[in-house]
């Protein structure tokens, strides 16, 4: 059974996604939408005008964190291993700052808000993202040696050997 396929197009190039990978997509930018949402409630600082400005600047924040986050991580690279990664804070009020100079109708007050929001949208992106993302769920599964003779097992002590 193949998935349904649809194009997209962008910028006059075309790319093929599956309808599981638009579902995530959406899915993504949601629990983004919903995170951003939470931070404008809770921290002191972080505003909106309307659910329209959630949305756009959920899905801003989303292409920011794709884009430019990246290639400030690799800039700060000194910087963050110095602070013990603390610096990563400071990268993610800063995006949270341009998301909200870009996005009209979206307000962060200043630097110490942004810091506060983002780590509110760590915090929820973190727990209602998708668990494939944490490392999924623990899948145990039970391994049965299977003997040449069957009924047969070998004396104790002397089974496959497991090096640890």
């Amino acid at each position: 059974m193949t998935a349904a396929v649809s194009p997209v197009s962008v910028l006059g190039r075309h790319f093929w996604y599956s309808a599981r990978q638009m579902k995530s997509a959406i899915l993504r930018w949601l629990v983004l939408a919903l995170a951003v949402w939470a931070a404008a409630t809770i921290v002191p600082g972080i505003h909106y005008d309307n659910w329209q400005s959630i949305l756009i600047a959920a899905l801003v924040l989303g292409v920011l964190n794709a884009f430019v986050k990246p290639v400030l991580r690799i800039l700060s690279l000194p910087v963050i291993f110095l602070t013990l990664g603390f610096f990563l804070l400071v990268i993610n009020a800063l995006v949270l700052l341009l998301t909200a100079w870009l996005v009209r109708g979206f307000h962060v007050s200043g630097f110490w808000p942004a810091v506060g929001g983002s780590v509110v949208i760590s915090i929820v992106s973190f727990f209602l993202g998708s668990p494939e993302r944490r490392g999924g769920p623990i899948v145990v599964e039970r391994v049965e040696t299977v003997y040449a003779t069957p009924g047969r097992r070998p004396p104790p002590g002397k089974g496959p050997i497991i090096d640890v």
